[in-house]
């Protein structure tokens, strides 16, 4: 091979594998291919959150346990932010059983709950399901608690990537207090 077809295939690769810039969390969250409760790919990092103020915490369809009710206290959060939702605010619910939780299961979850315009529930392929859970704080430093999924951390992480600011709070927490810190968030907002 000669150079010139070398550095060829060499500025191909780059081009096809380097993204836009991003905010200053681009190189910290991966850019991994998710699939939408409507079936549409979406990429983490690029489509979700680069620029946004998002919403994010963890659930599974046939959960028992925290995910109904938390999923009813973001239906709660969701009306409250009204018209946000979708154009200033977006919301994410990612799967903790992506063998499981199929697009279809969660639209049929999504439309079981009455989660809005804005809000997206996400699957993808196990491994990047945890890499995600895991960057995102998702977890718990007990591995014997971390395999557990009925025993996952019921949380919000909300943030604007844009700012790089970032918060937590339980996703019980009164809704008016989730939206308040929330909208904390906002460029101006201290």
């Amino acid at each position: 091979m000669n150079r010139r077809t070398l550095l060829a295939k060499y500025s191909l690769a780059r081009l096809l594998t380097t993204r836009a810039p991003g905010g200053p969390r681009a190189d910290y969250f991966p850019n991994l291919v998710l699939r939408t409760h409507e079936n549409r790919p979406a990429r983490f990092y690029d489509d979700l959150i680069k620029g946004k103020l998002v919403v994010i915490n963890m659930m599974y369809a046939q959960c028992d346990g925290l995910c109904p009710s938390m999923t009813s206290n973001l239906v709660k959060v969701h009306a409250a932010l009204g018209d946000r939702m979708g154009r200033d605010i977006f919301m994410y619910s990612l799967t903790l059983q992506p063998r499981v939780d199929t697009p279809r299961v969660l639209k049929d979850y999504a439309e079981m709950h009455g989660a809005g315009s804005g809000w997206l529930f996400l699957t993808g392929r196990p491994r990047d399901m945890d890499i995600l859970r895991r960057k995102l704080g998702f977890f718990d430093p007990d591995p014997v608690v971390d395999n557990d999924k009925s025993q996952h951390l019921g949380i919000i992480r909300f943030g604007n990537e844009a700012l790089d600011r970032w918060a937590a709070c339980p996703a019980l927490s009164d809704p008016d207090q989730i939206v308040r810190s929330i909208l904390w968030m906002r460029p101006g907002a201290f």
